[in-house]
């Protein structure tokens, strides 16, 4: 029997659900997902391992349009899962009407692969809805494979995962078989901290905000973790460590059982804030972050 293997790249605007979509056809959660819009930074691999297939799922930043270097950064991983896709996924959700970029929704519309348009949230709306949501994105997007979902529900995602492994080309896998993602350990941390952070702060702070890991140390039993959380302003910071430090202490409970579920062992962590004044406007820190362009 021969092997397949191809990177399956999801795209859509902000909130759609590619993240959720992603975390259940891995079975792990690997995406952070909030309600609020720019969640997710950085473009994510997840890698889901058959027999006879190896999927390279990649999540993406929500299509927008950039107001500074950070999201400037943001879509320039959007435009690279274009060029690396075997197969191409485009999410949408009940009641949207277009991709806020006509240039990538050219890019779909025009695309020599195989693309999917999923119709996410169905569960949120009627029959009539429904079918008048499909016949619209049908003739936006006619060279692609249409079904609705429920990605929260699981509802037609299994359809959907089965379909694509019968599409993947023929291939030796990518990555070692019992790899489940392309990012290290530590960007798992920063990524559980800064979903408590959004969760957590309104306004303008969790987008202020980046989480570097400074020391990560395994031992059999436990994982001890040093991480800084980045703010723009010193205002910033008293808002994140809140009264007598019950806000960052509040952030670094629920970040720890997280990652305790995660990575299956006990962790103790440690949290600091520091004022980076602009980091996302400057083009030297946003690198560091690996926010290359």
């Amino acid at each position: 029997m021969s092997h397949k293997a191809g990177f399956v790249n999801i795209i859509g605007n902000p909130n759609v659900g590619k993240s959720t979509l992603m975390n259940a056809f891995i079975g792990e959660k690997l995406s952070i997902i909030t309600s609020k819009a720019q969640t997710t930074r950085h473009r994510i691999l997840g890698i889901v391992n058959g027999d006879d297939f190896q999927m390279i799922l990649s999540d993406t930043p929500g299509i927008i349009k950039p107001a500074y270097e950070l999201q400037e950064s943001m879509m320039g991983f959007v435009k690279s899962a274009f060029e690396d896709a075997d197969i191409l996924i485009y999410m949408v959700e009940i009641g949207e009407k277009e991709l806020k970029d006509e240039a990538f929704f050219n890019k779909i519309t025009n695309a020599k692969i195989p693309v999917f348009l999923l119709l996410n949230k169905i569960d949120q709306s009627n029959q009539e809805q429904l079918e008048e949501q499909v016949q619209l994105w049908k003739e936006k997007v006619p060279n692609a494979e249409m079904y609705p979902i429920s990605a929260l529900e699981n509802f037609n995602v299994k359809e959907v995962f089965e379909r694509i492994v019968e599409l993947l080309p023929s291939s030796p896998p990518f990555y070692s078989k019992d790899q489940l993602t392309d990012k290290p350990e530590r960007f798992f941390v920063n990524e559980a901290i800064r979903e408590k952070i959004l969760l957590y702060y309104k306004k303008e702070i969790p987008y202020s905000v980046e989480v570097e890991t400074e020391e990560f140390f395994e031992d059999d039993d436990i994982i001890r973790i040093r991480s800084v959380i980045m703010v723009e302003r010193d205002s910033q910071k008293g808002i994140i460590i809140g009264h007598k430090g019950s806000a960052l202490k509040k952030v670094g409970t629920e970040a720890r059982k997280e990652l305790e579920k995660f990575f299956g062992k006990k962790i103790h962590i440690e949290l600091y804030v520091k004022v980076n004044k602009n980091w996302r406007s400057n083009e030297r820190q946003l690198k560091r972050f690996g926010y290359n362009k």
